[in-house]
């Protein structure tokens, strides 16, 4: 698996996406299997928030690196409503019980909120000072508000997948120019209707590998870009692993840009 340099540590360019774990009880055995699985594969980052099932997808991820803990790259995300001086802490604390860690790798703000940034930049650095996290980052921030937050901001969690391209036009070479790596989310898109694009499925049988697979290899051309789909089912958990070897040519990207846009102007930072 290839790796790239995350808050200070070579993380792979493939993690784990958990958006909608834990929502389901039936499902919990099956998506720590993929979690576990996943880690075995290299997909050693994994993503979660306190948003995620309200605390549900960190149970998941807890049980999931019970007994790995040391080879794995933990992120989370605090709700803007926790994210002052005050709340931020005691969040973070529910956070690492449901993971059953004392401490969090990369914790994010999840979006902007009613608080200062600030105020919340401040409750960070004292979680970093306790040993509670590692560093801190921040999701759904364009330039405007990324540049309040650099130079100790060490990533951005952001929408990018093939029908949301807007970050291309100027959040992305942004962000390359100062060397803060991005993680994409959602980079297979949702729902599925992506994915049945005929041009992406015509690539996809070139190469012997499925649309997916081809979604997330473009991802990955981008330096600095790290994706975190989620999967719950053991096959797509190997895919996934699998795209990080995909190469596409000039053809590909081509073709893809045709069907699927490059911006030209500036968009509206899109979220989910």
């Amino acid at each position: 698996m290839r790796t790239l340099e995350l808050a200070g540590v070579q993380v792979p360019v493939i993690g784990q996406g958990t958006w909608r774990m834990g929502e389901d009880r039936s499902a919990h055995a099956r998506e720590v299997a993929a979690l576990r699985s996943g880690i075995e594969l290299g997909m050693t980052l994994i993503d979660s928030a306190e948003m995620y099932a309200e605390g549900g997808a960190e149970t998941v991820v807890g049980e999931a690196i019970s007994g790995l803990r040391d080879q794995v790259f933990l992120v989370s995300k605090v709700y803007p409503h926790n994210a002052s001086r005050q709340g931020i802490p005691l969040a973070c604390e529910r956070s690492l019980r449901r993971l059953g860690t004392d401490y969090i790798d990369l914790y994010l703000l999840h979006w902007r909120g009613q608080y200062p940034l600030e105020e919340t930049v401040e409750a960070f650095e004292r979680l970093r000072a306790d040993g509670k996290i590692g560093r801190w980052g921040v999701s759904n921030f364009d330039v405007d508000d990324l540049e309040l937050a650099a130079p100790a901001c060490a990533t951005n969690q952001v929408l990018y997948n093939l029908e949301e391209r807007g970050i291309e036009f100027d959040l992305l070479p942004w962000s390359q120019q100062r060397r803060l790596p991005l993680m994409a989310y959602c980079p297979i898109g949702q729902g599925g209707a992506m994915l049945a694009e005929p041009v992406l499925n015509r690539i996809a049988a070139r190469h012997g590998v499925t649309p997916a697979q081809v979604s997330l290899a473009w991802i990955l051309r981008q330096d600095g870009v790290i994706a975190i789909p989620k999967a719950v089912r053991a096959e797509h958990v190997q895919l996934n692993a699998q795209a990080a070897q995909l190469q596409l040519d000039g053809g590909d990207l081509a073709a893809l840009d045709q069907v699927f846009h490059a911006p030209q102007r500036k968009q509206r930072l899109a979220m989910v």
